[in-house]
């Protein structure tokens, strides 16, 4: 079996709804919103042949009716895409964007990831989505908050979501490796997988029934939130990549419907590497409405002081998400997401539905103590 196998064409559901930009929570929201013209982006990561090459070449060569518009790294694992495409295309290879003749465009990033956005964007029109790839040895993290947050972008395009794609036959040894940098002692594995919004679990006939499923239990005990996807040769429904609405804050209330043992609680146990990087989940809050400046100061000591308030315990946040009930608006919610050091509180839009939507807190980091996070936050919100 080969990486560079161009996967089985797949039906694709589109999906019609969009998001809008991140706002301040105090300003007044446009909830219809004019974002009928901007293009999602979806980062697509994944460590080092975890099979990335043969999705974009899927995506790049197959008829699949979409008009993707895919940018690739400079680092060598997609020079085979490269070089097949500019052979299809009349043997010209390409310094800047190609045009494929199924409708979707093709970049290869030699300098600047930004200045290949702005160039995409002058061929407005032309596609649907953009997919970007990252190295094999890239923190999705900073990528990700780029177009996230970055307002010059953001007047063009959102971010849709993060995928990374996992080698089942080699993931538990990358997991375990150990990084150098003392300052820094999440390997790029671990964390391609905390941060994703979906997950692939590739190449699932490599290895044996018994060791796929620890492979999934060892993914999920990193990163509950997300949906994981098995699968071969990168075949996948595009459906399960696009459109996605992962920072779109009209879609965090599905957090409601995550299943209760999915994710950490205070009284599970954890073997070695849930102990490096899990998930836990925070509800059943003492309060029913939440003072969101002393949330937001508790947040922002989490984020960047690495620590919990008023105490020496060292941790590090890589993801998280929540909704919440504004105690200034008890009829209202607010959405919070959170990419590393970044987050951002948004006001979510008023709903016409009876449903009950429960207050919940998804934090995925290192060194997650429960029952002290949980303490820590309550206590905050009791203090004058």
């Amino acid at each position: 079996m080969s990486d560079s196998d161009i996967p089985e064409l797949v039906e694709v559901i589109p999906d019609s709804s969009s998001v809008s930009n991140p706002v301040q929570v105090n300003e007044k929201l446009n909830i219809e919103g004019n974002i009928s013209s901007k293009v999602p982006i979806t980062i697509v990561t994944g460590f080092l042949g975890s099979g990335k090459t043969t999705l974009l070449n899927y995506i790049l060569t197959e008829q699949h009716g979409k008009k993707v518009a895919v940018i690739l790294n400079e680092f060598g694992e997609s020079s085979g895409i490269e070089k097949s495409l500019s052979i299809s295309q009349d043997g010209d290879l390409f310094e800047e964007w190609l045009e494929l003749k199924n409708g979707c465009l093709c970049c290869s990033v030699k300098d600047n990831g930004v200045k290949a956005i702005e160039n995409l964007m002058q061929k407005k029109g032309k596609f649907d989505y953009i997919l970007l790839e990252t190295t094999g040895l890239a923190d999705p993290g900073p990528i990700a908050s780029m177009f996230w947050l970055d307002d010059d972008l953001g007047g063009d395009i959102y971010l849709d979501g993060i995928i990374t794609l996992v080698d089942a036959k080699y993931i538990q040894q990358y997991l375990l490796e150990e990084k150098k940098d003392e300052h820094e002692p999440i390997n790029e594995a671990i964390r391609q997988i905390a941060i994703a919004d979906r997950i692939i679990i590739n190449k699932v006939d490599l290895v044996t029934p018994s060791t796929l499923n620890t492979v999934q239990v060892q993914v999920k005990s990193i990163n509950s939130a997300a949906d994981i996807l098995r699968t071969e040769k990168s075949r996948v429904p595009l459906n399960f990549i696009l459109d996605i609405h992962a920072y779109d804050f009209k879609q965090v209330p599905i957090l409601n419907d995550s299943e209760p043992n999915a994710l950490g609680s205070k009284t599970q146990s954890h073997h070695h590497i849930e102990k490096e990087v899990r998930t836990i989940c925070l509800s059943e809050f003492p309060v029913k409405t939440i003072d969101v400046p002393k949330f937001e100061r508790w947040i922002q000591w989490l984020l960047w002081e690495k620590t919990i308030p008023n105490t020496s315990d060292n941790l590090t946040i890589l993801r998280l998400k929540g909704i919440l009930t504004p105690i200034s608006n008890p009829d209202s919610r607010i959405v919070i997401q959170g990419v590393q050091e970044l987050y951002d509180l948004q006001q979510a839009p008023s709903s016409s539905s009876n449903e009950t939507i429960n207050d919940k807190l998804v934090i995925i980091g290192r060194n997650l103590d429960y029952q002290k996070l949980e303490q820590s936050l309550w206590n905050y919100m009791s203090w004058s």
